[in-house]
């Protein structure tokens, strides 16, 4: 029987920063990935990573000001006091880890600025900040002692009695199914971002945890804040940093005009990401970009800058676009990036299910609120992943084995699986379920939306879920099929859309991602209020959560 204290589901930088604190406290502890670790979707994060640090006349209380009114005040303040209060710390454990921050003329670690933020504390490695931290990430977990189950996918929570216990996971080289005890879980599985096409995010990051945690009785909150990034490349849908705007590229329209000026007078391109998504939506739909895009302008600041600090994002657009930023403009558009919605914690992690934590983009400790901004992700990761971890392994001290029959468990599971493979084929395929609703959540929960479009997205939702119950899965081999894992995957994506369709229909206003045309305003009377959403009999019900409120006042937001 396998079994641990500390199973951790997920290994970015939330789930290997969580298993080393874990480890490090002294309990037995693994972490399970549907991927090898280096493959985990933080590799993706270009920019960096945001701390207040007292050396720089940098205060956390400013950061955690700029944070709170980033998140439209639908942060709660608490936890993003504890963030911005760890960020300095937890920056510095990096640098002492191993990771090569760029540093500036004199030798100190470098900043940058990022949007929705009045000073430049955004500490950076070029414009691939997110995978540098991973991998040194990685050698500190193996250099940790963590026990790995590398591509092995969790498939179920073991639920007793209202006691999680542990998974079944399927190991993916093999076809096996396996039970694995645990007194305490993690989920540090990433976003759902694949909801969506296109998105910036990789194939991968289908809300797998959050699914789990949803169908096991945990509340998702805060579910239809979904982030569009301003700079997302023309076709493909790629991301491009928010680096380049923050060492200074402009947007502008077809005219060559830098229309933020209209939106965001003071801040111009570096307004919040919401603001900006916005006002590029606004232009493109008012006939001021082409082919449905408007233009990144690095041109100015010129190819040595580039070479040094953008070098990622210049390749990008030259590989995938034919078009060299050194030299001219790059088409751009809003698209999806990042959910500010998860599985409802609090600032150690804990969920509502006894044992069952979570932290990164799959929890929500609401740091982020109805906007997040840029760079604050990976800070979430890192302040959160080791605070989980540590509550995690004290918990387990004092929490025993839950019991269970592993035989009637595994056999459970693996019916499941037999039923979905000995399907017949009807002409359906899971790939086509999946692009309908990816497209259906882009074209009708985008960034703006209204009662109409949301509605027309949870009828899709339905039809799409009635065709996921039929869907054949064409390869019946159990050795390494992926044609398993996707229809198994596409069964998650469907939970989680769900919740974020409701969720966007049920709050009447606009604030932060959540843009609704028919309630165009902020309704801080009526809706100064989380969303949760709970699996019930014929889908997700709905209940309400107070933000909490410490020492920043509401305020009108402008940029």
């Amino acid at each position: 029987m396998l079994e641990h204290d500390v199973l951790v589901i997920g290994a970015g930088l939330a789930g290997m920063r969580a298993a080393i604190a874990a480890r490090a406290n002294g309990a037995n502890t693994a972490i399970i990935s549907k991927v090898h670790p280096v493959r985990s979707h933080s590799n993706a994060a270009q920019g960096g990573i945001n701390a207040a640090l007292l050396d720089r006349g940098d205060d956390w209380e400013d950061h955690a000001y700029d944070t709170i009114k980033g998140s439209d005040f639908l942060g709660d303040q608490d936890a993003i006091e504890v963030m911005c209060r760890s960020a300095g710390k937890a920056l510095i454990d990096m640098e002492h880890m191993g990771v090569t921050f760029n540093r500036d003329d004199e030798g100190k670690l470098g900043t940058r600025a990022f949007g929705g933020q009045r000073r430049a504390r955004t500490f950076f490695v070029g414009d691939f900040t997110g995978q540098a931290l991973l991998h040194v990430m990685f050698e500190q977990l193996i250099k940790s002692g963590v026990q790995s189950y590398e591509e092995w996918f969790v498939t179920s929570l073991i639920i007793e009695d209202g006691q999680v216990g542990g998974v079944t996971a399927l190991e993916i080289r093999t076809g096996q199914l396996h039970a694995i005890r645990a007194k305490t879980i993690i989920f540090c599985t990433g976003g759902c971002g694949r909801l969506f096409e296109p998105s910036t995010n990789a194939l991968i990051v289908t809300g797998d945890g959050m699914a789990l945690a949803y169908n096991a009785g945990a509340g998702l909150m805060d579910m239809e804040m979904v982030q569009y990034h301003p700079t997302t490349l023309a076709g493909s849908g790629v991301l491009l940093s928010e680096a380049a705007r923050g060492e200074g590229a402009y947007l502008r329209d077809k005219n060559g005009n830098r229309f933020m000026e209209k939106y965001a007078p003071n801040m111009m391109e570096l307004a919040s990401r919401d603001v900006v998504s916005r006002a590029e939506q606004t232009e493109i739909n008012a006939g001021n970009g082409i082919n449905g895009c408007v233009f990144l302008d690095c041109t100015h600041l010129g190819e040595a800058l580039i070479t040094e600090k953008l070098s990622q994002i210049r390749e990008i657009g030259i590989d995938l676009a034919g078009v060299d930023m050194v030299r001219e403009p790059v088409p751009i558009r809003p698209g999806m990036h990042y959910i500010m919605g998860g599985i409802k914690t609090d600032i150690d992690g804990q969920t509502t299910l006894p044992g069952v934590y979570a932290a990164g983009e799959c929890a929500n400790v609401s740091v982020h609120g109805g906007n997040r901004l840029g760079a604050n992700s990976l800070l979430d990761t890192i302040v959160f992943g080791e605070r989980s971890g540590n509550h995690a392994a004290e918990a387990s001290r004092s929490i025993p084995f839950l019991p269970f029959n592993e035989q009637e468990v595994v056999s459970r599971e693996e019916q499941r699986i037999r039923e979905m493979l000995e399907r017949p084929d009807n002409g359906d395929r899971w790939g086509n379920i999946r692009l309908g609703m990816g497209e259906s959540m882009v074209g009708n929960v985008a960034v703006y939306r209204d009662h109409q479009s949301v509605e027309e997205a949870i009828r899709d939702l339905g039809q799409l879920r009635d065709r996921y119950a039929q869907v054949p899965v064409h390869n019946k081999n159990r050795v390494f099929n992926t044609d398993l894992v996707f229809a198994l995957e596409l069964g998650y994506m469907l939970d989680v859309a769900d919740t974020i369709a409701v969720s966007a229909l049920d709050r009447k206003e606009s604030r932060g991602a959540q843009a609704r045309t028919d309630y165009p305003s902020r309704d801080d009377e009526n809706w100064l209020k989380h969303i949760v959403a709970k699996k019930g009999e014929v889908g997700p019900e709905i209940s309400y959560l107070p933000v909490t409120i410490t020492k920043w006042e509401l305020e009108e937001r402008k940029y």
